[in-house]
């Protein structure tokens, strides 16, 4: 029986993939559960595993494109396919210890004959007139029969000391760090010189396609502020450790972000909407994504319904997405419905950016790196940990007034993390 493997339905936009690795290759056993292949989409990439033990049969190679519902691949579940495979597989695994262990033996013979040099034959004068002058019989050269060392050699070393063999080996060093710094210049000059082509992945283009589309569907424009993160760092201090205990994470600033920004959409309600033709829609809820940067790129995962959650949910649902971007298990309904999201830029040393919409949103704030810079409190300059907040907005629906309300709203919020308890 051939079982066949075919591409995921992954949501309703999503109609293609691109296969990213196959994880086996074509004829190895594998067995139920194990990953076959990574395929790429433009909202994630996604493992798709054996659903039996058996033989894989490669359809489909890396690189190529398919549809949902297409074939890729079968697995041969028939019996004397499996022991087939699977005696070839241990013929292999058994060359290639022999392999490995002829090759350590070699290696162990070597270097036991460099530890041990042969001993040089010297005559009893030889060794005397050496001895006398000082000199290594090693590091001069043999004229004698069969490699010996004369009189005569040592006389010719004593007199002619450049000559000797220390002085050859240093010689030849010398030639071949200059041919190493001749290879080392063309190869640096080579690299200067070249190219490297790849094709784009699919999430890759589909992100390139989507920047395009919102820099010349919407009316961009950013607005500024800086947060003092003094008390949020201060609550952070006290109740780290408690926090960890009761909940087995962290306490970050993302959820303090988080909190403040769905009390400022509740405020102001067209940050948390979007056009549709000539009509404004409204979201009832408050979706937040969060950008988080993979070697891929940058996806968005997004927090539904944050305003139902506490703190501590908010961080655990992080995580969850930060593991399964790395495992690349995100799905696209992790990644659809957002209603604003959150780039945190700071992460990466940046200090001041403007973030680009993810339409069809209407706002997305930039978070930055925290700084120690002096301020004015009370009439009296002090030092304290500020923070650099971008917000980009589609000036098609949302004035510059209520932006800018927008903005002082989460800077109030996360200066006063009070009023977020308190919803105020």
């Amino acid at each position: 029986m051939k079982l066949e493997i075919k591409v995921p339905s992954v949501g309703e936009s999503v109609t293609q993939a691109d296969i990213e690795t196959w994880e086996k290759s074509d004829g190895d056993f594998v067995q139920k559960g194990e990953t076959l292949v990574v395929l790429g989409t433009d909202k994630a990439s996604m493992e798709v595993p054996a659903e039996m033990d058996g033989v894989l049969n490669l359809i489909k190679q890396n690189g190529e494109t398919v549809s949902v519902g297409e074939v890729i691949a079968t697995i041969d579940t028939d019996e004397k396919a499996i022991a087939k495979a699977q005696s070839a597989s241990q013929v292999q695994k058994t060359q290639k210890d022999t392999k490995t262990s002829q090759s350590l033996e070699r290696m162990d013979h070597s270097q036991q004959e460099s530890k041990h040099p042969p001993e040089m034959k010297l005559s009893p004068s030889v060794r005397h007139l050496a001895g006398e002058h000082n000199i290594d019989p090693k590091n001069v050269t043999t004229t004698g029969k069969n490699g010996r060392l004369t009189k005569k050699d040592i006389l010719e070393a004593l007199a002619h000391p450049e000559s000797s063999k220390e002085t050859e080996v240093l010689q030849t060093e010398v030639l071949q760090t200059k041919v190493l710094q001749t290879e080392v210049l063309q190869t640096v000059t080579s690299v200067k010189k070249g190219q490297q082509r790849e094709a784009m992945s699919r999430l890759r283009k589909r992100t390139a396609e989507r920047l395009v589309q919102s820099q010349q569907a919407t009316a961009t424009l950013s607005t500024f502020n800086e947060v003092d993160m003094s008390r949020i760092m201060e609550l952070r201090k006290n109740y780290q450790d408690t926090f960890v205990k009761r909940y087995g994470i962290k306490l970050g600033f993302m959820s303090f972000f988080v909190k403040a920004i769905v009390s400022a959409l509740k405020q102001y309600p067209k940050m948390n909407a979007f056009i549709d033709g000539t009509d404004i829609i409204y979201n009832n809820s408050y979706n937040i994504g969060v950008a988080v940067g993979t070697e891929r790129g940058l996806v968005v995962p997004v927090i539904f319904n944050s305003e139902d959650l506490s703190l501590a949910a908010i961080e655990k649902q992080i995580l969850i997405y930060k593991e399964k971007a790395i495992s690349k298990k995100l799905t696209p309904d992790d990644l659809l419905g957002g209603t604003f999201t959150i780039s945190n830029g700071g992460v990466f040393g940046s200090l001041l950016s403007t973030p680009i919409l993810n339409p069809p949103q209407s706002g997305i704030l930039g978070m930055h790196k925290i700084e120690q810079r002096p301020v004015v409190i009370d009439n009296k300059i002090e030092i304290r940990p500020l923070m650099y907040v971008a917000l980009s907005y589609d000036h098609r629906i949302v004035d510059g007034r209520e932006s800018v309300g927008f903005l002082v709203k989460v800077k109030e919020g996360l200066e006063e993390p009070a009023r977020l308890l308190i919803d105020i």
